[in-house]
């Protein structure tokens, strides 16, 4: 694919949820300083309808009012796809960084996340997907990005669309039939927290990637924290993971505090 609509591709970036993502040059409609952008062009032509509510969508995560969010600055369709084109951070994410990450940075994007997801929350939106590879990294910390609007596109997806979601990074009620919330989310983010400081995830090596079968392995277990966590960072993931939603903290926000405290305990980062 050499472009869509009046975005020249420059490589492709690999694939997201239920898309592909491409560096793109930015047209000088868009009047941004940035010389480039990355473009999500959602697989699969989308019904008039699905178009409407993704850019609805996309118009609430534009006034949610968080420079912690990628920035988003353009929607639209062309030949039937559907793209949008967002902000390119080309440190790369928590899940794959660009370079090395001292893990005071890592929680620094962590805590940059929860910021974003708090504001979110704030418009009544669950991001739904949390992970390390939404958590990109910025010179000054890092931005929460995919947008979710795989969900939006395939209304009423269930088991089949899980193997697009990172799984071991979403709250196991959402995976029998729970609506995703803020207590969700701040699942996700505890996990995120405890990859960010020990590079690996709460079930340890999960071997198999067919959904079902994670599906049913995760469900058969229950999250394990690392014995060499900081007590104050075992404290917050242990309380977002908590199977009590209501023990846990009540807020993405409160998550953020939590992690910033954490970061600051480890000395140098951002």
């Amino acid at each position: 694919m050499q472009g869509i609509a009046d975005y020249e591709f420059i490589r492709a970036l690999g694939e997201s949820n239920y898309g592909t993502n491409y560096l793109a040059n930015a047209p000088a409609r868009l009047g941004i300083a940035a010389s480039e952008v990355v473009v999500k062009v959602i697989a699969g032509p989308t019904s008039d309808d699905a178009f409407r509510r993704a850019t609805r969508e996309l118009k609430h995560f534009s006034v949610a009012d968080s420079d912690r969010l990628v920035a988003v600055y353009d929607a639209g369709r062309h030949g039937g796809a559907f793209y949008y084109a967002m902000e390119y951070l080309p440190l790369g994410s928590l899940e794959k960084p660009a370079t090395a990450l001292d893990k005071a940075r890592a929680v620094h994007a962590v805590r940059d996340a929860a910021l974003a997801a708090h504001a979110l929350h704030e418009r009544g939106i669950a991001h739904r997907d949390i992970k390390p590879a939404n958590i990109l990294i910025a010179d000054d910390g890092g931005r929460l990005s995919d947008l979710g609007l795989s969900q939006l596109l395939s209304p009423g997806m269930v088991m089949t669309g899980l193997g697009q979601i990172g799984l071991e990074y979403t709250d196991p009620a959402i995976m029998t039939g729970g609506a995703a919330s803020r207590a969700s989310d701040v699942w996700s983010l505890g996990a995120c927290l405890h990859f960010a400081l020990t590079g690996h995830g709460v079930y340890g090596d999960l071997r198999s990637t067919e959904p079902l079968l994670l599906v049913r392995t995760i469900l058969a277990s229950q999250p394990t924290l690392d014995a060499d966590l900081p007590p104050a960072a075992a404290d917050l993931i242990a309380s977002c993971l908590d199977n009590d939603v209501t023990a846990r903290p009540k807020t993405a926000a409160a998550v953020a505090e939590g992690a910033a405290g954490i970061a600051s305990g480890l000395g140098a980062g951002v």
